[in-house]
């Protein structure tokens, strides 16, 4: 029996790297990002290794968006038991800068964003007995200057995983948290770009601070979401895995 995914935010990036890799242990996989379009690249490598996925397009954010996603998915690919909840965005700055726009719209996307993806699935893993959700916070969760409503919400992600480790763990559900430190993502491109500094620069210097002395990668994340996910993972859960390349990367 194939096991269905869902990765949010899936169309480029850390979100990318991990349906890819969720697709080659085994998973059909929803690619879910805001615009079904962009989605393409990621299902086509995909289905080019001969795994199974379909791009979906939805406001992981918006409660109807979100119940109309995962009953295209369960129509298209079975109900899914694996939840990656990696739909993220940052509008940096600093606290007397900071819009409540801005507060409001990073805590949408990251904390009610996986609220209704996992309030959704969760339905599917209990009805299965067995079920991963996977969610993406950051080293940004303890503290970083221009970052108080990133970093909060990744904060809240861990509070949240380890609540949903304790309500479902019954259900033979796991839930654990992923918190990566500097990836070279379109992500970090665009915070280069905003500081004014070449790209190469801002990634040699936060080398420079990690002590494996390089900046990690979408498929680092990948790896660690691979194993929250398998089935050898299943006694691990509540747990958040920092994956930056040192202790206080």
């Amino acid at each position: 029996m194939t096991r269905t995914a869902i990765v949010t935010g899936a169309a480029r990036g850390i979100g990318a790297a991990t349906a890819q890799r969720l697709s080659a242990d085994g998973f059909a996989v929803a690619v879910l990002d805001l615009d079904e379009a962009a989605c393409a690249a990621t299902v086509a490598s995909i289905v080019d290794a001969g795994g199974r996925a379909i791009a979906v397009g939805a406001n992981v954010a918006d409660a109807a968006s979100v119940e109309r996603a995962v009953a295209r998915v369960v129509d298209e690919l079975g109900a899914p038991t694996v939840l990656v909840n990696n739909a993220g965005i940052i509008r940096d700055n600093l606290l007397f800068k900071m819009t409540e726009d801005d507060w409001d719209a990073v805590l949408a996307v990251h904390l009610r964003g996986a609220f209704l993806m996992s309030r959704a699935v969760q339905e599917h893993q209990v009805a299965a007995r067995w079920g991963r959700i996977v969610n993406l916070s950051s080293t940004s969760a303890l503290g970083n200057r221009g970052q108080a409503n990133y970093a909060a919400a990744k904060a809240g992600m861990q509070g949240f995983t380890k609540t949903l480790a304790i309500e479902l763990g019954r259900y033979g559900v796991t839930a654990n948290a992923i918190a990566p430190g500097f990836i070279v993502t379109d992500m970090t491109r665009s915070t280069a770009e905003r500081m004014g500094v070449p790209f190469e620069d801002f990634v040699a210097h936060a080398a420079a601070e990690i002590p494996v002395q390089r900046a990690g990668t979408p498929d680092d994340i990948a790896a660690a979401a691979s194993f929250f996910c398998s089935e050898e993972a299943g006694f691990v859960s509540g747990q958040v895995l920092y994956v930056a390349g040192g202790p206080r990367a």
